[in-house]
């Protein structure tokens, strides 16, 4: 109470001090002496400031007078036993990884991966499925996952597999004391990759500095040989641009696929392809030039992939009759049963015996043209008039009857009904896209030339010539 009393009274006082002061100061500045409006200025001054300091005066009590409580607390703390207990060594297993290298066995390979488990490397070597890690080619990746003692508890691998399976995975696992070896496909992604090189030196140098894979390489080159002879025509600033699959597992690239779409410069002139899934197609789908036409050649130089021509498209003495007539077709000499192929998709107009023919088939293709194969021991299964057939199915096998002196095939081509040489006739290309099929490729080739664009300096101004 005396403490709050004497605040109100320093308060007070210092508030009539302010008020005093004020009046003054009014007064200083109504006609006073220089030396009183200093004086004056300065009380006015010091009351301000003793009321400041009562404003902020405290009112709390003395520290000292505040109560004290003290509070304790038990901790628990854990049992000695049970850090020790966690503390115990515990199993551990350790993943590697390695990649197989030239000159490589299946024991410096497992050694590199810290494998030291005996019984695992024979069941590796005995085991049918687990013994195709050892097929294993440089530069693939072999992952294995061990105890501290070397012991094996599993290893995978990818390795090639069949035409229709490209890549699959071994599993190794362990059991106990044994082991099973699982095969299963390759699960792998596939990406879509653009490349663009220019020739300096030449074409696979070039695809080496743009990263392109050989496979990739190799395509290009059997895409754009019949308009380019890579060993003589190429020049250097010669460019070229290529879309391309690849396949991918785990990060890792596994290969390369098909080409969808190319271009090549080279003199001035650009070529172009474009793959084209077709539905119906034995391989899938074909290249095609932006404009729609096909680059694969509709007729098959050979109905036989192995043979040799034994007589051509000439006059000749016939060599039952022995009479000088003319030979309408070629004569490709093989052994009896060999598989003959359908030159060019089209529909069989024709199957049965023919007289000096013998057992001879006919087939009609799109526009004019139609080919013959006579002389033949049998046909294909379920081959019949009307039936539907793709350019390299097979239709027959080689014989040698009718007017044969010898198991070959007779082979004709025909425009209009009218005998041509085969080995001589400018052969064309296969039949170009129309309707639907036409409208949707136009929507990949609209898009490949996007594509083109974006890999193609900006000044390029060079007349396009479809493959």
């Amino acid at each position: 109470m005396i403490a709050i009393d004497k605040l109100l009274n320093t308060g007070l006082f210092a508030k009539r001090a302010l008020k005093l002061a004020a009046t003054r100061a009014a007064n200083l500045f109504t006609g006073s002496s220089r030396k009183s409006q200093i004086v004056s200025a300065s009380a006015l001054f010091l009351a301000v400031c003793a009321f400041g300091a009562a404003g902020v005066a405290p009112m709390a009590p003395d520290a000292s007078e505040l109560p004290v409580k003290s509070l304790v607390m038990e901790l628990d703390l854990p049992s000695l036993a049970e850090q020790i207990a966690t503390l115990e060594p515990v199993p551990q297993n350790y993943i590697s990884e390695e990649k197989v290298r030239s000159g490589d066995t299946l024991a410096t390979v497992l050694q590199r991966l810290g494998v030291n488990d005996e019984a695992a490397a024979n069941f590796l070597r005995t085991d049918k499925t687990a013994r195709n890690v050892l097929q294993l080619k440089p530069g693939k990746k072999i992952q294995v996952q061990t105890a501290a003692n070397g012991e094996l508890q599993w290893l995978s691998a990818m390795i090639a597999g069949g035409r229709d399976s490209p890549m699959k995975n071994i599993v190794v696992k362990r059991s106990g004391d044994t082991f099973k070896a699982l095969e299963t496909s390759a699960s792998l992604e596939k990406r879509v990759e653009m490349r663009s090189g220019e020739i300096r030196s030449s074409l696979f140098a070039a695809t080496d500095a743009a990263q392109i894979p050989d496979a990739v390489a190799t395509q290009i080159v059997d895409m754009f040989s019949t308009d380019i002879d890579f060993a003589s025509d190429l020049r250097r600033g010669d460019r070229f641009n290529v879309v391309f699959e690849t396949f991918w597992q785990d990060g890792e690239f596994i290969r390369a696929g098909r080409i969808l779409a190319a271009e090549f410069q080279n003199a001035n002139r650009t070529y172009q392809s474009v793959w084209f899934d077709e539905s119906g197609s034995k391989q899938g789908g074909g290249y095609y030039g932006f404009d729609g036409k096909s680059l694969k050649k509709a007729f098959l130089k050979s109905p036989l992939e192995f043979s040799r021509i034994s007589s051509g498209f000439s006059m000749r003495v016939h060599p039952i009759s022995g009479q000088w007539k003319r030979h309408k077709g070629v004569d490709f000499a093989a052994a009896t049963g060999t598989p003959i192929r359908a030159a060019g998709d089209g529909e069989i107009e024709f199957v049965g015996g023919q007289n000096g023919y013998g057992n001879t088939v006919v087939i009609k293709h799109w526009a004019n043209y139609s080919t013959a194969y006579a002389h033949m021991n049998r046909f294909a299964d379920g081959l019949r008039k009307g039936s539907k057939v793709r350019q390299g199915d097979v239709i027959g096998y080689v014989g040698s009857t009718g007017w044969s002196t010898g198991p070959h095939l007779h082979y004709e081509f025909r425009v209009d009904n009218e005998p041509r040489d085969p080995m001589a006739i400018d052969i064309p290309n296969a039949q170009p896209l129309a309707g639907a099929e036409l409208q949707r490729f136009r929507a990949l080739a609209n898009d490949m030339t996007h594509r083109f664009a974006l890999l193609s300096p900006p000044d390029r101004n060079i007349s396009l010539a479809s493959k």
